[in-house]
This record gives C-alpha cells, sequence and structure tokens, in this order.
C-alpha cells in the first residue's frame, strides 16, 4: 500500500499520546491528571512522582511524540499525502481538547486518529476513546463545530511496528559477550493490568471476544523470536512478562514481573537475557524507570548480563505503517476494497471498535467506534 489513494475522506490525522511532565514542577499536577477521579492521596502521588525526579521531572514521551510528529509529517510529505498531522494528549500539553479546538477552527471535520498504544485493552484503546467523546462534548458545549473522528487500527500486527523491534533484539543480542548470546533468554515485556480488564479485552466476550490484550502480545513475540532465529540460526527461549503495575495488592494483575522473572531465570541458570518492551512504542518513564532503572539494578544485584532492547519511536518504517493504516482506513471509508497490512502471521486488528469493546466497570460515552455518541 506504498501508492497514495484519494485523502479525500479525511482532511488530518491526531497523533493522540498520553503525555508527560517536561520539569519538576509538572510532575505532581501531571500524576494528578493520570490519577483524576481515583481518590489518590497527594503523598502518595508524590511517592510515585520520585521516578520522575530521578530524571529532572522529565518524562521522555512529548520529545519521542515530537519526533514521531516531525517523522509522519516528512513521509506524508515525501509520499505526495496533503495531509496535516497534529499532536494532542490526554494528560499534558499540548491537550487533547486543545488540539481538537485547533484542528476545528482550522476547517478540519473529518479527522483520523493515531493512539500511541497498539493492542487492546481498556486503558490502551477504550480510555483514549472516552477522552476523544469528552472533547468533542466539550467542543459542541463552546458552540463549534464536531468533527469526526475515526481511530486507526491496532498496529500490533504490522510490519514497520514489528521488524523495528527485531531489529532492536539482535542489537541487544550482540551486545552481549559472545559465550552467553547464544544462550540468552528473550523476556517480553508489557504493561500489567487488572486480569479482569485482561480477560475483557478486544470485542466483547459474547461476540467471541476477551482477552485480547495477552493473545495479542504473544502473536507479535512470537514473530520476533521467528524473525530472530531466521536472522541468528538461534532459537532462543522466551516468555511474556509485566511490568509497571500500580494498583491495589488484592486485585490480582496480570504476572510474572520483570524482576520476578529475571530471578527466576538467574535460578535456573540464564547466562544473559534481552528485555523486549513490546508493549511500548516509545522510551516513556515505565521503559526508563521500570527496566532500565529497576530491572538492570535487580539484573546487576543478581550478577546476570542483561540488555533492553529499543523501542519503535520515531523510526522511519514505523511512520510509513501508519501512513499504510491511514489510507487502509481511506480506502475502507470510500467503499473500496481494503488491502491488509498486516504480517501474514497475524490476524487483523478490528478497523472498527465493536460495541462494548474493552468495556470499564463504569462506561462512558466513546468516541472512533460503532458506539460512538459522535
Amino acid at each position: 500500500m506504498s501508492d497514495v489513494r484519494d485523502p479525500a475522506v479525511y482532511d488530518a490525522l491526531l497523533l493522540l499520546s498520553f503525555g508527560g511532565p517536561e520539569g519538576p514542577d509538572d510532575v505532581v499536577p501531571f500524576l494528578r491528571n493520570v490519577t483524576r477521579g481515583r481518590g489518590i492521596p497527594e503523598e502518595r502521588l508524590k511517592e510515585v512522582g520520585q521516578h520522575y525526579f530521578l530524571f529532572g521531572g522529565v518524562s521522555p514521551i512529548n520529545a519521542q511524540n515530537r519526533d514521531l510528529l516531525g517523522t509522519l509529517r516528512a513521509d506524508f510529505a515525501e509520499h505526495g499525502l496533503d495531509v496535516p498531522v497534529y499532536w494532542g494528549n490526554r494528560n499534558w500539553a499540548p491537550y487533547l481538547t486543545d488540539t481538537l479546538r485547533e484542528m476545528v477552527r482550522d476547517g478540519h471535520r473529518r479527522i483520523a486518529v493515531l493512539a500511541t498504544s497498539a493492542y487492546a485493552s481498556y486503558s490502551g484503546c477504550r480510555q483514549y476513546r472516552e477522552n476523544l467523546a469528552q472533547s468533542l462534548a466539550e467542543l459542541e458545549a463552546e458552540g463549534l463545530p464536531v468533527p469526526r473522528v475515526d481511530k486507526l487500527r491496532h498496529y500490533f500486527n504490522h510490519p514497520g511496528f514489528v521488524r523495528p523491534m527485531v531489529d532492536g533484539v539482535l542489537a541487544s543480542l550482540a551486545e552481549l559477550p559472545e559465550d552467553v548470546r547464544g544462550r540468552a533468554h528473550l523476556a517480553f515485556t508489557t504493561h500489567s493490568i487488572p486480569v479482569t480488564a485482561a480477560d475483557a479485552s478486544g470485542p466483547a466476550e459474547d461476540h467471541g471476544g476477551g482477552g485480547a490484550y495477552v493473545a495479542e502480545h504473544l502473536d507479535v513475540a512470537r514473530v520476533v523470536v521467528d524473525a530472530v532465529r531466521e536472522q541468528t540460526g538461534v532459537d532462543h527461549p522466551w516468555q511474556l512478562v509485566y511490568q509497571s503495575r500500580s494498583g491495589a495488592p488484592h486485585i490480582p494483575w496480570l504476572e510474572p514481573d520483570i524482576c520476578d522473572h529475571l530471578e527466576t531465570l538467574h535460578g535456573d541458570g540464564v547466562p544473559a537475557v534481552v528485555m523486549v518492551p513490546i508493549g511500548f512504542v516509545s522510551d516513556h518513564m515505565e521503559v526508563l524507570y521500570d527496566l532500565d532503572t529497576e530491572a538492570t539494578a535487580k539484573a546487576a544485584e543478581l550478577g546476570l548480563p542483561v540488555r533492553r532492547s529499543a523501542t519503535v519511536g520515531a523510526d522511519p518504517r514505523f511512520a510509513a505503517a501508519v501512513r499504510d493504516l491511514f489510507l487502509e482506513r481511506t480506502a475502507a471509508e470510500n467503499g473500496r476494497s481494503v488491502e491488509r497490512c498486516a504480517l501474514g502471521l497475524l490476524g487483523p486488528s478490528h478497523d472498527v471498535c465493536p460495541v462494548g469493546c474493552c468495556p470499564a466497570r463504569a462506561p462512558k460515552p466513546a468516541a472512533a467506534g460503532a458506539d460512538s455518541p459522535f
């Protein structure tokens, strides 16, 4: 799908991300935004904020998104796609509502949305759609035109997302001492979520869904392992593990945690580990602290050689994947047959989030899906 298709159905693309603080004074206000409505005590926010203060109070996610924004704009222009790309965040400036207001005032009425979360889950998809609905309702209350927004499908299975991760694993393996490289374990990591949320992820269970979050990660991990084997001739042992748990201790979350996993591997005599953050698009705080700081310190304590492979970030192949997804959705909206961009080994994601997809305990209106109120 490298040739430009008729983009007339969409007149802009919105890069929608999580957001992060850009200085020490931003940290606690940012965490208030993230946890609003959950009754988290101020002292707990300051405690969590220490992770950010280790890095000068700056999360790398905004810088990563600026880089991706520039790469997307350059890719679109290079391929003759005259569609402006904007950027908005859920939890920090530039805020989503402000960006949508700017887009409307610039005359845009049909907006495609790329969320910086590749997999199905409430926090990784549905919550973004709820935030879109809330922002659109605010524009409507201000008397502004309400644009139609359509979220691009999940891209966990797009080659432009997967192949940079394969290269990252190969580079990390090459950094390990030669005598342990061939026996290294691959620990694929993603954000832990409550088990109930994982079980409910994807289409509703009564539509044959549920369990998409774990299944999608496992599919990607298998593809990466197969690609590494093709390149190196080595079939590395691997496991999907989790990080960044933030919930109450009595609520079951996905396990094992990466640090616990490293202890288990060390006890089993594994000589080296490559941590592969397949659940993350860029190097934000969960990667810098939970992997590069906490897990790496645990490995050093154990005397276990460890490397962390790169996230996709602003890789040009990922920008090309976004263009593919944009054109794929444009073709579908124009009533044309859709040429799938997905890897042959993986099934396609849903083009439109079905009704009841990735439900929350107390559902809110959600835009950009089959049940969208806008």
